[in-house]
């Protein structure tokens, strides 16, 4: 249940920039600082939510297997995984990469979630990394229509920040793959 509170909350929040009225009027009756202050309080909740949720639901008995994926899929999530940490640091680095990706944080959302239902077959696991692929299939066709840019709104960078992107990005798929997943998440990718 934890799991489903913190995914309309969080995916809520996130689709209020969907609604250029809506967050406009919030803007507005709050303040630029209030909107962002609320903005992150109740992401972060969410994500917390999230966090609580699915390990909760890991081990719940509702939590049936619907498929079991075979070892092979894991190695396809490896691949998605490492351009979607380059994307993800594409999206604070203006770089080539962001401009070509046009939105690279919704690209590495997908890319994650899309990598993580290949290689989980459980329920709430398919809860989970589906309600993030919709959302940033829905958020992606959104940003096209509204032409949002993103948090570095029109700035763009060179061939150096490219290398800066790659190199930060390798960095955090070899710090995730190694270590990070297995403390953060707690299951290890890589038997050491």
């Amino acid at each position: 249940m934890l799991l489903i509170i913190g995914l309309v909350i969080f995916l809520g929040a996130h689709l209020v920039p969907t609604f250029p009225e809506t967050r406009a009027a919030l803007r507005i009756r709050l303040g630029e600082s209030g909107y962002k202050g609320l903005f992150s309080l109740v992401s972060l909740l969410g994500l917390l939510l999230i966090a609580l949720g699915f390990g909760e639901a890991r081990m719940a008995s509702w939590n049936m297997v619907l498929w079991s994926p075979p070892v092979w899929t894991k190695h396809i999530a490896f691949a998605l995984m490492l351009p979607a940490f380059i994307l993800l640091v594409a999206t604070y680095i203006p770089s080539h990469i962001r401009d070509r990706a046009k939105h690279p944080m919704l690209a590495a959302v997908k890319l994650w979630a899309l990598a993580h239902l290949i290689a989980n077959g459980d329920l709430a696991g398919v809860v989970l990394f589906g309600s993030f692929l919709a959302y940033g299939v829905y958020d992606r066709i959104s940003v096209k229509r509204r032409g949002a840019l993103g948090p570095l709104g029109a700035r763009h960078g060179g061939v150096f920040n490219d290398a800066l992107v790659v190199l930060i990005g390798l960095v955090l798929f070899a710090l995730m793959l190694t270590k990070g997943h297995a403390w953060l998440i707690g299951v290890p990718l890589l038997r050491m």
